[in-house]
């Protein structure tokens, strides 16, 4: 049957001819597949660089590469399934992924490795959107929230547990299988795509030799998020704006990015549809998006950090730490997405941001003596919070938004988490480093031979040395050794604690944005198209 013969009743009464839950699996398996591989690679980089002979400096663009493509196909994935179908748009990306895992685990040099990772991110960018008005489209508005739960799971999940996996396949194997592990999920998932998955019949496919392609709006979208991800992945290593490299970039950026809102705002057949920011709840839950991304990907980074550097937690232990967590959002997600069905999703919003302001801040009373079971306790907490987000934000978004649209929709949702988790990691990496050394000049400032608690803690710690062995004479000069050690660990404690209170303030800061979005209906979850 055409879509020109269906009515909009049968449009809507469309329903795919398996068990939508199938469906969901099914696409949920490539994306926590690709948000996986975000992650996974980063302790595996002194082994890359060792093995490839390659500088560490250099071997970071290794990670770099992969976003950079990666963020410029996210917003370019609706046009794109508009042109191909959504389904061969999206086996597309699954089998680009796969294969360029496989020549990825092949590479024989640095050079080869950094292309094959392009062709990986530019695959990986267009799983997720794709999924997202997969899920849109085959489940009711009543039944979205459950099926975005079972999305977010992966999402959410996916980042925590790719260090830890990563550093385990590392030791145990060698790098190249972090890159393997992902060809039996990619095959797997393009059989079940395959037989599983149709585009619904109110999804009209435009024939390329009709359409219009917008050369300079594509290039500039290239440009500007291109750019735009160097400057955020590079930046604190090369001292931002120090270095005329990144101070290039961010101008070239920042200037394609302006020329591509106004490029695209007037045109009629746009690679990038900005209009749909016209419908504010559609605009709130992008802001929404972007501090999630902000919030989860920066203290996913600042925790396992922490513990290993501060409390001596091998990477395995810190990814236990972090594991509880992860099952506190697979357990509370469907909830969530039950609750959806019966409430307005500005509420569970509310009580999602307010939860996880809270456990930032309850971060924030961290010292050098807490234990394993503090540390787990704070994530599930955050878990809480994430939970109580992630879901009704991407339900929110469709809630208004006419069906032909979930798939720009959908990029754009994508491309505001990762730029969101991007800018969210070079903040508080820098603001790490930044506030260590203002802490450190801080303490040492004390540091005088008139503080009798500085010459009194002096004289235990060379007593203490000699009577381990030392002479008198190194005695002295290691206790200052020492001092500026324990010196050096507590500005850097005092710099973790800065930054979770500014990210629970961020956090804090976007309650009243809920207010700015449409009352949902609680009898289907999210009002109807």
């Amino acid at each position: 049957m055409s879509s020109t013969t269906l009515t909009l009743d049968q449009a809507d009464e469309w329903r795919p001819a398996v068990n939508p839950w199938i469906i969901a699996i099914a696409v949920t398996l490539a994306t926590f597949m690709e948000v996986l591989d975000t992650s996974i690679a980063n302790v595996a980089l002194p082994h890359i660089a060792g093995s490839l002979s390659a500088g560490q400096d250099e071997s970071t663009w290794v990670l770099t590469s992969y976003l950079v493509s990666n963020a410029i196909v996210l917003p370019l994935s609706g046009w794109l399934s508009s042109i191909v179908g959504r389904k061969r748009f999206y086996m597309g990306c699954v089998a680009l992924f796969t294969v360029s895992s496989f020549l990825c685990g092949l590479a024989p040099n640095l050079p080869a490795l950094i292309i094959f990772r392009i062709l990986q991110g530019a695959g990986g960018g267009g799983l997720q959107p794709s999924e997202r008005a997969i899920l849109a489209d085959t489940f009711p508005p009543a039944k979205r929230g459950m099926a975005f739960a079972v999305y977010g799971i992966a999402v959410v999940m996916a980042p925590a547990i790719g260090p830890t996996l990563g550093g385990w396949i590392t030791d145990n194997y060698t790098w190249r299988w972090i890159f393997f592990v992902n060809i039996p999920v990619g095959i797997l998932s393009l059989l079940l795509t395959s037989r599983l998955i149709q585009d619904p019949p109110y999804f009209k496919r435009r024939k390329l030799s009709e359409t219009r392609v917008d050369y300079i709006g594509l290039g500039f979208v290239a440009l500007g998020l291109g750019t735009l991800q160097i400057v955020l992945d590079k930046g604190q290593r090369d001292d931002w704006f120090e270095s005329h490299f990144i101070l290039t970039l961010a101008i070239i950026s920042l200037a394609s990015i302006l020329f591509v809102i106004w490029w695209e705002w007037r045109q009629k057949d746009p690679i990038i549809d900005l209009h749909l920011f016209g419908e504010r709840t559609f605009a709130v839950s992008n802001l929404l998006m972007f501090m999630l991304g902000f919030a989860l990907l920066g203290s996913t980074l600042l925790l396992p950090l922490f513990l290993q550097t501060l409390l001596g937690y091998t990477a395995q232990l810190s990814g236990m730490a972090l594991s509880p967590g992860g099952f506190v959002i697979m357990v509370i997600m469907p909830i969530v997405g039950w609750l959806l069905s019966k409430y307005d999703a500005r509420y569970l919003l509310l009580f999602g941001l307010a939860m996880l302001s809270f456990s930032l801040f309850h971060m924030t009373n961290f010292n050098l003596q807490i234990d394993f079971k503090t540390a787990v306790y704070a994530r599930c907490l955050q878990a809480v919070g994430l939970a109580f987000l992630f879901v009704p934000i991407n339900t929110a978004a469709y809630a208004y938004l006419p069906r032909e649209k979930n798939n720009a929709a959908s990029g754009l949702m994508n491309l505001a988490r990762n730029i969101g988790g991007s800018v969210g990691i070079s903040f508080v990496t820098t603001m790490l480093d930044r506030r260590t050394q203002k802490h450190l000049s801080d303490l040492t400032s004390h540091l005088t031979s008139a503080n009798a608690q500085f010459q009194a803690n002096l004289r235990g710690i060379a007593q203490n040395l000699i009577a381990h062995g030392t002479s008198p004479a190194n005695a002295s000069k290691q206790a200052y050794a020492v001092m500026q050690g324990m010196l050096q660990r507590q500005a850097t404690m005092l710099a973790y604690l800065d930054n979770f209170h500014v990210l629970g303030y961020a956090i804090l800061a976007m309650l009243p944005m809920v207010f700015l979005m449409k009352r949902t209906k609680s009898s289907g979850g999210m009002a109807v198209h």
